[in-house]
């Protein structure tokens, strides 16, 4: 069963308590479809932007159930545009995986949200690092996560084996 609860509804400096927020995230599994939808658009976004040997797309669902992290889905106005994962790691760090957002709905927000709940509950997990892998074809993304307090830092497990294509940031928590 997948289990639904709504998170970051309202944000301070988002929206007013009197407003309702057309941006909603929701705990969910990758599994779902409306999350395979997503994560094939990013897939195929990926594949145009990378040689298929450089990229990594592995997610088990067990690595985002409770206990190990989470996988969140983000509904504008209750369409389904983008999403985002963290597993925690054997060391403490949690990494931040499937992030994505529908090229309609950027530009509004939804990255930030993601990301801002996807290290809340790295947090309440425990993680000591918020850490992540990218290639270096997407610098938008690479902006968010820089202006959201992310530096380089070392790549690790089988990112280092693709350490040329691979930009590797992280903060601490």
């Amino acid at each position: 069963m997948i289990r639904v609860k709504m998170v970051g509804m309202l944000r301070k400096g988002n929206v007013s308590p009197m407003s309702a927020d057309p941006l909603t995230l929701q705990f969910s599994s990758p599994s779902e479809p409306e999350a395979l939808e997503l994560i094939d658009e990013l897939n195929k976004l990926l594949d145009e932007l990378y040689h298929p040997d450089d990229n990594h797309f592995s997610l088990d669902v067990d690595e985002v159930t409770e206990g190990r992290g989470t996988f969140l889905l983000a509904r504008l106005e209750g369409r389904a545009v983008g999403c985002g994962g963290v597993r925690l790691l054997d060391d403490g760090r949690a990494e931040v995986k499937r992030m994505y957002v529908r090229p309609r709905a950027r530009g509004r927000g939804v990255g930030r949200r993601i990301l801002a709940s996807l290290e809340d509950e790295a947090r309440s997990r425990g993680a000591t690092a918020l850490i992540l892998e990218m290639g270096g074809n997407q610098p938008e993304a690479r902006g968010l996560y820089t202006a959201f307090g992310m530096g380089p830092i070392p790549c690790w497990g089988e990112y280092i084996a693709t350490i040329d294509n691979s930009i590797c940031l992280g903060k601490e928590l």
